[in-house]
């Protein structure tokens, strides 16, 4: 059973599940029950008039109103992620919802965050790729047709690099309202393909990480995402093995999930004599200094405290990485550009050049 309304709703993203765990988690902390709290997001909803949202709530409080637990209600919804579910099973059966709700709206605002800056670092390259793009589309196929006609002028025709420029841009301007419609059709299509379809997303985010220029942001990412996870589970009163499970599943990029899975066997051996923290060393998930924190709150029993203080450091160093890549970026693709409009240029105006003089 699924949303009681017909109307297909889509999956929260991670900004509005982060709104709602801390709203929840607000209402809880004033002694409000889960099933009181959704009613009351519900009648904010109705005042704000937002549809999706109110199915989606209207749904929980029907749930919840039948008895189920909140992340029975949650699931019946099917719009809430199944990391987040499932955390919110363990919270209640470990009698720590407060807490995990808490720790859900932060985790889930940090990869709000992160998906964010991404988004928004990348708007200003795409955009002057656009731009310049178009620029050269229009040079080849509206410019030189008129430098062209000044060379028939002069007796002569364009030869080599620029006659073959000259032939492709009359081509493209005959063809242009149907390059231009099938391009436009064919990003639509790949846009949709991938927001839709989960083994083509997850194709192009692994193809992403591997790429020598984000293979050390998704690093941090994933590393970031691995300490967030553990302290969320942490909280939550989750077992160590059970929890590196859970967030193991979480990591997409494979380097960093091997070494999950390698102190998560180190974990299972009969043989061990490590404590976690001294197998979050070995396995080299974090840098030196960073391990030598985990070691140092280990034996202070601090060590959910530390994995979140990481977590956040390692978002700071992706921020930073993003920033940096762009600021690469950008002048590189003016530069790259610029190139390519020098060469057509100049492919062009050499020859006539020269064919002016021998007239002069």
């Amino acid at each position: 059973m699924g949303l009681k309304n017909s109307k297909k709703i889509k999956m929260l993203n991670n900004e509005e599940v982060a709104v709602f765990c801390e709203q929840l988690a607000m209402m809880m902390d004033a002694a409000i029950m889960p099933a009181d709290g959704v009613w009351i997001m519900l009648k904010d909803a109705e005042s704000e008039g937002s549809s999706d949202l109110k199915y989606i709530l209207e749904t929980l409080v029907n749930e919840l109103q039948s008895g189920k637990r909140l992340h029975e209600a949650m699931i019946t919804a099917t719009v809430f992620p199944k990391y987040c579910t499932d955390m919110i099973r363990i919270g209640e059966d470990s009698g720590k919802l407060t807490k995990v709700m808490h720790s859900l709206a932060f985790h889930y605002n940090r990869e709000h965050l992160v998906s964010d800056t991404i988004k928004s670092s990348l708007k200003s390259p795409l955009i002057m790729i656009f731009v310049m793009f178009f620029v050269v589309l229009i040079l080849v196929s509206k410019v030189l047709p008129i430098f062209n006609d000044v060379y028939i002028q002069l007796g002569t025709e364009m030869t080599g690099f620029s006659r073959q420029l000259l032939l492709f841009g009359n081509m493209i301007g005959k063809n242009l309202t149907l390059i231009l419609g099938t391009a436009l059709l064919l990003m639509i299509l790949a846009l949709i393909l991938y927001k839709t379809n989960k083994n083509i997303h997850d194709r192009v985010v692994s193809g992403l990480s591997g790429f020598f220029m984000t293979r050390r942001l998704s690093e941090d990412i994933s590393i970031a995402r691995f300490a967030s996870g553990m302290a969320l589970t942490w909280n939550a009163g989750l077992s160590l093995e059970k929890s590196l499970e859970i967030v193991s599943a979480m990591i997409d990029y494979k380097p960093v999930h091997d070494k999950i899975i390698n102190c998560l066997n180190g974990f299972r051996d009969i043989n061990n004599t490590k404590n976690f923290s001294e197998l979050l060393v070995d396995s080299d998930i974090f840098n030196p200094l960073y391990s030598r924190m985990i070691q140092v709150s280990g034996k202070s029993g601090s060590i959910e405290t530390a994995l979140e203080k990481i977590a956040t450091k390692y978002d700071e160093k992706a921020d930073k990485r993003i920033n940096n890549a762009i600021a690469l970026i950008e002048p590189a693709l003016v530069i790259s550009f610029s190139i390519i409009i020098c060469v057509i240029l100049l492919s062009v105006m050499l020859p006539l050049m020269n064919i002016m003089k021998t007239i002069g």
